[in-house]
């Protein structure tokens, strides 16, 4: 049997025996380190002040929380991090306003990581439960935007791609459920292979992209439409499950 999802192992951590500071620093820091801990805290607090003041002052205080952080990043209110320094961020970000980057690993330094000219916009949610996102320069997340991956099956997101508003990506999502003598939840997760989302892809509002997908450069899924095999350059897919309806440049 696969080990245990990370989801219990989390709640493992929580609830073992030890001190709630060292069960805080492993869930939320990733660290043992003390003085990471206190300038971590201080962040955290500069991270609720609003407006114009707020954005100035983590703009000068939040870079040294990442594993790297590029020029001219701004972040937000409300941002939300979770072992910052496997986060690694390229240059004239935009993380706005309740933007979740959740970079939890046992071994992976650079578990997420951001290329230039990225913008998660309000609410979006990256989630890396021992597996890897990575997203490419100039591409935007819009709004309520979750992205998840998880046991070791990655998400690589290219450049120039747009991923509409409530849209889901998810690796590694689906449990193993062949045995009918344990519960679902711990027979472990399914290997997938992760998603890929090549160069200039476009997600439409509300679509989902499974595990084990490539969508190639240039092609595009409709509006809920649901992605579970992968899709050929150049072409459109729509429908649940999505199939390929056009492609692109022919009449």
């Amino acid at each position: 049997m696969e080990k245990k999802t990370e989801i219990n192992k989390t709640h493992k951590v929580i609830t073992e025996q030890g001190s709630a500071l060292s069960k805080y620093q492993n869930v939320i820091l990733g660290t043992d380190s003390i003085a990471f801990l206190v300038y971590f805290e201080v962040c955290a607090w500069l991270g609720k002040i609003p407006g114009a003041v707020g954005i100035l002052v983590r703009k000068l205080l939040w870079p040294r929380l990442f594993g790297s952080c590029g020029k001219g990043v701004m972040f937000a209110e409300g941002i939300v991090l979770r072992h910052p320094r496997r986060i690694h961020l390229g240059d004239n970000i935009v993380l706005s306003e309740g933007a979740v980057l959740d970079a939890r690993h046992d071994d992976d330094e650079r578990a997420l990581v951001l290329g230039d000219n990225v913008m998660l916009s309000v609410n979006v949610m990256i989630s890396c439960k021992n597996s890897c996102v990575e997203i490419g320069s100039r591409t935007g997340l819009s709004a309520h935007t979750i992205i998840h991956a998880t046991n070791n099956c990655p998400v690589h997101i290219g450049e120039d791609v747009i991923v509409g508003p409530q849209s889901y990506i998810a690796a590694g999502g689906n449990y193993n459920f062949d045995r009918l003598d344990v519960p679902i939840k711990d027979q472990g997760i399914a290997q997938d292979g992760g998603v890929i989302l090549e160069d200039n892809v476009w997600l439409g509002a509300k679509a989902t992209v499974l595990g084990g997908v490539t969508m190639h450069s240039g092609s595009i899924a409709g509006a809920g439409a649901v992605v579970t095999k992968s899709i050929p350059a150049n072409t459109i897919c729509a429908g649940v499950p999505a199939k390929v309806v056009r492609t692109r440049g022919l009449s």
